[in-house]
């Protein structure tokens, strides 16, 4: 009896474990035209230790269910802390040098460090393909290249008369706004909820020169994740 019923509980875990794998390893059996997505974006850059948390959002075409063009659009903004050692090396001597003779003078004190707290604001704007993988049922990984458009916009917030007098120099209307170029790579997966609905998780690494008059260029990495809606025509159906 007891290895009957072992017999039994056996089979029937292999039965759904056999049932689980076919329906995960099942081809997608539909494929929307359209594809929107929102969703929570952080934007990291390691290079100036900036953190900023907005919004992502996407609309795509399908043309085939291995191909998707569309448009990526994000927006965040965060604070940091400038220093002298994310500057380009020449302004960073220029300002060494500044300071130095503001000390000689008995002007500053010594060993000022020059740290100014500065508010970011940024937009991307990104067209290109998106490559999806639908071997999966329930599951779609996706890789993309990254090229596009980035604009920042800077407010300085200097917290002493030295910063202050050195901010001036390189921001005089208080703000700066930059635009550039970004690429890279990305991706991520889809979580299919339903035929329509998927939870979406995506990362990108982008390399940007942002205030390249002022800043050390660097890499930018974002996180997002939010709700995907697809509708339209089955691209899966011949």
């Amino acid at each position: 009896m007891q290895n009957n019923s072992a017999t039994s509980l056996l089979g029937r875990v292999a039965a759904l474990a056999i049932v689980s794998v076919a329906t995960l390893s099942a081809q997608q059996s539909y494929v929307g035209r359209w594809d929107v997505y929102g969703g929570f974006a952080n934007i990291e850059r390691p290079r100036i230790n900036l953190s900023e948390q907005g919004f992502n959002a996407q609309a795509a075409f399908r043309q085939k269910t291995w191909l998707t063009l569309g448009f990526d659009y994000s927006i965040a903004e965060g604070r940091n802390t400038v220093e002298a050692g994310m500057l380009i090396s020449s302004l960073e001597t220029r300002i060494a040098q500044q300071l130095r003779a503001l000390e000689a003078a008995g002007l500053v004190p010594p060993g000022y460090i020059l740290r100014v707290p500065t508010h970011l604001r940024t937009q991307t704007f990104q067209i290109g393909p998106d490559l999806p993988f639908r071997h999966f049922q329930t599951v779609t990984f996706f890789v993309h290249p990254n090229l596009g458009a980035i604009q920042a916009v800077a407010t300085p917030h200097p917290a002493d008369p030295i910063a202050a007098t050195i901010v001036a120099q390189l921001t005089p209307h208080g703000t700066k706004t930059d635009w550039t170029y970004f690429y890279g790579f990305g991706g991520g997966v889809d979580f299919n909820v339903t035929r329509h609905f998927a939870l979406r998780f995506q990362v990108d690494f982008a390399h940007d020169q942002i205030f390249n008059d002022i800043l050390q260029p660097g890499n930018t990495v974002r996180f997002s994740v939010g709700p995907a809606y697809q509708w339209g025509k089955n691209v899966a159906r011949k």
